[in-house]
């Protein structure tokens, strides 16, 4: 909402408060002030002209030789705008004028001949082009008659004018008027409010000779006033009321549109004009549209609706989109002479079920949108009609046309002195709150301490004792409210165990060197399925569907993180960014509900992606590309680092490199995996080799031991042995490696696998493992014939169990 000061003086005095300082004021009160525009730099010695002559340049074709009354003197410029001609009045910078952009004006001269000063087009004065009349776009701008020759242009073209910019809670609608804002500010300055007069002077002629009203939904329009106008004269807006829609960034047209649009701004209340003689069958009809019916909007594209949108008609085709635009056949145009000005209550539910469906948004549906007040509605019709008979020279016909079946009932709040006080832990009196409800224009009725107040219906956003107490407390000023620390007990705030453990996996994985994201928890019908962790797959959950999703890219609460961190992947290498390592800890969402009747499961994942390069030393040569091992080796040191021992176990999954993929076991039960993602998917993402990994973090948590653990630093040496297996081509490493580590312990302190070899030399469905074992003893050192025992012990435990022996 765009505030013009100079619009808002005409309600309520504020003073020779600044600008800055109103918008301090506003913030502090609950409405945050976005910003502050002036309407243009501020422009010296710049007056109204009048052109007594203008003639052809004697030696440029482009250019004129006007003659220019300027009050005090006369001057001879030279102008090249189009529009320039004899009899007008004209902003002129007289020269030393300096204009916006510190452009200053002097005496020149123009292809030999003299030019004392420039006739100026509102843009050189400083006005955005958007807002400035089409008319005067393409040359300078033609005063109305009646100003004064030698008149400063600063308050006639409204340049001295500040706009607040205010960034509106969707609860403050009221404050999408000028009349809003008035109210706001007066209870916050304690000032006077002086509303428009609504008093108009009507014709012996009644409405309802020329005009009938009919509404079919009256749940969708329980009001609609049809007000006639007659002998209407077509011509451009006075030029207050164009300075002031230009301020509020609305560009003016012709007083009748110009009008329209003013009572909005004014009101908050939404009007439409229709041309009464193209009309035609002097009927108004409100139904629900018809399905495929065809609608030509103003903005000249045709629509096709449906049951769902609510149409004015002439009784029998659509002549408006109810609330949201006009039709192009009713279109009020230069030659309009008669005008049917609706002013109605459409509910907010229609209007934006037809707004999304049409991607139309105006002002007037925002405020349909947000609700506006019933007892506003027609005194705004009043108001327009008033201004009609008065700038546009139209007979306002007798007894507008209504139907009326609008709730204009206030809302009643009770309130009490002591439970504000105790709610605020303020020491505010009762005569303190009665000046409140004053400076509000709230009615009310007091007994002692208590309250009754009858919220007026401007104020939609207040029903209950909550929302009153905000008024208060805000009137009263947050700044007055006492602070002091809690009473009692009190400590400092810390994380719980769950919120550390979750931060120190970020670090270990951040040190680690990947990097974390944050993707949508929605995701779209193709994706739903895919890369679902086993344990989840088995649970056979059913995809959870919004009922109103935005898009259909975000319809389901998502079963995986990885759908999404692949897309991400995506979308970095196709910008030449190909060494990526993601990884995400966020919610999926698991129901085995097939409909919304219970709410499904929050389970708590950590997912990860990783492609390209690991590391690159180009100096030493040295390039590491990702692989299965490296992810591995992530997830291994996260489980050490969290001393909870897991398992890996080959398996084939679906979207999953049948070959290189693995889940994860905590006490035998999956709670995760990891792997390459399936070339074949790869090539659909347009991904190079992608690895993987997904964790189910609740059984981490739950597996996890916050018991600190410690080891005595050994005093004693430690003696390694290396030893290599032949062994099947079946058996798995990892099975191997579990044998030594129990046969072995305790003086078996560490196992390593460092090399695997099959070919050459090398007997066929055979495969050599070896394995590099840590020998140590926590209190003394050991001997040689120790150490030969337990290897010895070793080689026959694995060669037992299978079928193996050591390589020579």
């Amino acid at each position: 909402m765009l505030v013009s000061l100079n619009w808002l003086k005409n309600y309520v005095d504020i003073g020779m408060i600044t600008p800055e300082e109103l918008a301090e004021k506003i913030t502090k009160s609950g409405i945050e002030v976005e910003g502050i525009e002036y309407i243009a730099e501020k422009s010296e010695n710049v007056v109204v002209g009048y052109v007594e002559s203008c003639e052809k340049h004697p030696d440029a074709d482009k250019l004129n030789l006007c003659q220019v009354d300027v009050g005090e003197e006369k001057l001879q410029i030279i102008c090249g705008a189009p529009n320039v001609a004899q009899g007008q009045k004209v902003a002129v910078a007289k020269p030393g004028a300096v204009l916006p952009g510190n452009f200053k004006i002097k005496k020149v001269k123009l292809r030999g001949v003299e030019s004392n000063g420039m006739i100026c087009s509102l843009q050189e004065l400083g006005i955005e082009e958007k807002y400035v009349p089409k008319d005067a776009v393409d040359g300078i701008y033609v005063f109305p008659d009646e100003v004064a020759v030698g008149e400063s242009v600063e308050t006639l073209l409204n340049l001295n004018d500040a706009v607040l910019e205010f960034d509106l809670t969707p609860n403050r609608a009221d404050a999408l008027s000028m009349l809003g804002v008035a109210y706001e500010v007066a209870a916050i300055l304690d000032q006077p409010l002086n509303l428009p007069d609504e008093d108009v002077e009507v014709a012996d002629e009644d409405a309802n000779q020329y005009i009938s009203v009919k509404v079919e939904d009256k749940e969708l329009n329980p009001y609609y006033g049809a007000f006639l106008i007659k002998d209407l004269e077509i011509k451009p807006s006075p030029l207050w009321m164009s300075n002031y829609l230009m301020a509020a960034g609305i560009r003016p047209i012709n007083n009748v549109v110009d009008i329209t649009n003013f009572v909005l701004m004014e009101y908050g209340q939404p009007l439409h004009a229709f041309d009464y003689d193209r009309l035609e069958t002097g009927k108004i009809l409100v139904r629900r549209a018809k399905q495929e019916e065809k609608l030509v909007t103003l903005d000249d594209l045709e629509r096709t609706l449906s049951g769902d949108h609510l149409v004015i008609t002439n009784g029998e085709e659509p002549v408006a989109l109810a609330g949201v635009m006009g039709g192009a056949s009713t279109e009020v145009n230069d030659n309009t002479t008669t005008v049917l000005l609706e002013a109605a209550y459409f509910a907010p539910a229609a209007v934006r079920k037809t707004v999304r469906d049409t991607g139309l948004r105006s002002e007037s549906s925002t405020r349909f949108e947000k609700g506006i007040d019933p007892n506003r509605v027609r005194r705004a019709g009043l108001r327009a009609c008033q201004l009609l008979q008065k700038y546009a020279g139209g007979a306002v016909l007798q007894n507008a046309v209504e139907f009326d079946e609008l709730d204009r009932t206030e809302k009643i709040v009770e309130m009490n002195t002591n439970e504000i006080n105790k709610r605020l832990g303020t020491e505010i009196s009762s005569e303190e709150i009665v000046h409140i409800l004053k400076k509000l224009r709230f009615n009310f009725e007091q007994n002692i301490d208590d309250f009754i107040v009858y919220a007026p219906t401007r104020r939609g956003d207040i029903s209950i004792f909550e929302d009153m107490l905000e008024e208060v407390a805000r009137i009263y000023g947050y700044d007055n409210l006492p602070f002091t620390l809690p009473a009692g007990a009190s400590q400092a705030g810390a994380l719980t165990a769950k919120q550390q453990l979750k931060r120190d996996i970020k670090n270990y994985l951040q040190g680690a060197g990947l990097v974390e994201t944050i993707t949508y928890s929605l995701t779209n019908e193709e994706k739903i399925s895919k890369l679902i962790s086993p344990e989840i797959k088995e649970q056979n959950p059913a995809p959870v569907a919004l009922a109103m999703p935005m898009s259909e890219d975000h319809k389901f609460l998502r079963l995986s993180q990885l759908p999404e961190l692949l897309g991400s992947l995506a979308y970095n290498e196709a910008r030449n960014q190909s060494d990526l390592a993601y990884y995400e800890i966020g919610k999926i969402f698991v129901s085995d509900e097939k409909g919304l009747t219970k709410q499904p499961e929050e389970n708590l994942r950590l997912s990860g992606a990783v492609t390209g390069t690991w590391i690159e030393q180009p100096w030493q040569q040295e390039k590491k590309e990702v692989d299965f091992y490296l992810v591995k080796g992530i997830m291994e040191g996260l489980f050490d680092f969290l001393q909870i021992p897991v398992a890996f176990k080959q398996e084939s999954l679906s979207d999953m490199h049948p070959g290189r993929c693995a889940t994860i076991l905590l006490d035998e039960k999956v709670i995760g995996f990891i792997g390459q993602l399936h070339p074949l998917l790869e090539k659909q993402i347009d991904l190079q080799e992608t690895y993987l990994f997904d964790v189910n973090l609740e059984e981490v948590f739950a597996a996890y031991s916050n018991i600190p653990a410690y080891s005595q630093i050994p005093k004693y040496p430690s003696i390694a042995r290396d030893i290599a297996f032949i062994l099947d081509e079946e058996v798995q490493a990892g099975d191997v490696k579990a044998v030594i580590e129990k046969s072995g312990a305790p003086l078996v302190i560490q196992v390593g696998i460092f090399d695997v070899y099959q070919g050459e030399n090398m007997p066929e469905g055979k495969k050599s493992i070896a394995y590099s074992l840590l020998y140590q003893h926590p209190e003394k050192t050991l001997k040689d014939d120790e150490i030969e025992e337990s290897f010895n012990q070793i080689i026959e435990t694995v060669n037992e169990k299978f079928n193996a022996y050591v390589r020579s």
